[in-house]
């Protein structure tokens, strides 16, 4: 996340224009630009607990993550540079929640790759502002307009949950699966057993449904899930709450956060970060795992199959097993084995 994005390259074409604003940067942010970004003031706000972590440590307090803006944080900013994510409710929901905060007349400026959906961006917001695109370079669109009208924001309009068999499954825009299970997290499920027991720990828990089952199959066992994603976090801690479920929730990037050693570790990775293919996720929770797992710990994960973990499993575990495939899915475990005595690795 050091080099600049290509919306990123695209601001800086006008950079210029903002040595005296306010500015409060928003949206799927994932460089630095706004540590190295020359205006009176520069602020961050961000539902990625990664790129929070990024920033923080150039910015400290002016970056703010969370699911929701909070108004004294933007109070004093007069213009918005909004990064358009992949997801158009997403979108949606932080440029509501955002423009219901900042004042008539703030400077709006909306940044985005055109295949992730950007050239929408003015009729999303064309009941609160009109957008004109003033730049098109690097297979970006830039768009910028003034606000004429506030939004109004309420949290609550944002909710939405979904049955699976008896569990009731809360969402929030942004959060994966929102909609409904996905067939790689389908497919991780149907390779979980009953009356397992101890800890284990979901990363990348999104609306908590891996771990809400796993609890309905196996009560006794300790549950902990984990997220970058702000909405995921929330959305997860309202499944568990619906349903009558205990466990803690925690925001981390990966191992980031997380302490101590669980009996099962159970991930459904992500390969992307925003529009970019990213991997650094995954291999992360691979590799990171051996110092949470014990003697027979396992970690357990569904990916596409064309992604090269086994691999990865392999040079770090010395061996991993298919537990389940598909068409396009692939579950993998890999154990935690005392060497063996010969030296050589487990097949």
């Amino acid at each position: 996340m050091s080099a600049l994005t290509p919306a990123s390259e695209v601001m800086l074409r006008h950079s210029d224009e903002f040595i005296e604003r306010r500015v409060l940067f928003a949206g799927d942010l994932q460089d630095a630009l706004p540590a190295q970004f020359e205006a009176a003031d520069v602020r961050v706000h961000t539902q990625q607990y990664h790129h929070w972590q990024l920033l923080n440590r150039a910015m400290g307090d002016n970056v703010q993550y969370g699911l929701t803006v909070d108004a004294a944080f933007v109070a004093e900013c007069d213009t918005l540079i909004y990064y358009w994510p992949k997801s158009k409710q997403e979108a949606q929901f932080q440029l509501c929640n955002i423009l219901a905060l900042l004042p008539v007349g703030t400077d709006v400026f909306v940044v985005g790759e055109n295949r992730s959906g950007v050239r929408s961006a003015d009729q999303m917001v064309e009941d609160y502002a009109t957008l004109v695109k003033i730049d098109s370079a690097r297979r970006c669109g830039l768009y910028h307009g003034r606000l004429d009208t506030q939004t109004e924001f309420n949290l609550e309009d944002w909710w939405e949950s979904y049955q699976l068999h008896d569990l009731e499954v809360k969402t929030l825009p942004g959060v994966f699966s929102r909609d409904g299970l996905d067939v790689g997290s389908s497919l991780l499920l149907s390779t979980l057993d009953k009356h397992m027991k101890g800890k284990v720990l979901d990363v990348g828990c999104g609306a908590g449904v891996m771990a809400s089952v796993l609890s309905k199959l196996s009560p006794k066992m300790k549950l902990t899930l984990s997220d970058v994603n702000a909405a995921a976090i929330e959305s997860s801690r309202a499944t568990l709450a619906a349903n009558g479920i205990e466990g803690e929730v925690i925001v981390s990037n990966v191992y980031s956060d997380i302490t101590g050693r669980f009996d099962l570790i159970i991930s459904n990775p992500p390969f992307h970060d925003g529009l970019q293919t990213s991997l650094t996720a995954a291999e992360t929770l691979i590799r990171g795992a051996l110092k949470h797992l014990p003697i027979g710990g396992r970690l357990r994960i569904v990916a596409n199959a064309f992604l090269p973990y086994p691999d990865i499993l392999d040079a770090t575990f010395g061996s991993h097993e298919v537990l389940a495939q598909n068409g396009r899915f692939k579950v993998y475990q890999a154990t935690v084995a005392r060497a063996p005595r010969d030296g050589k690795k487990k097949k």
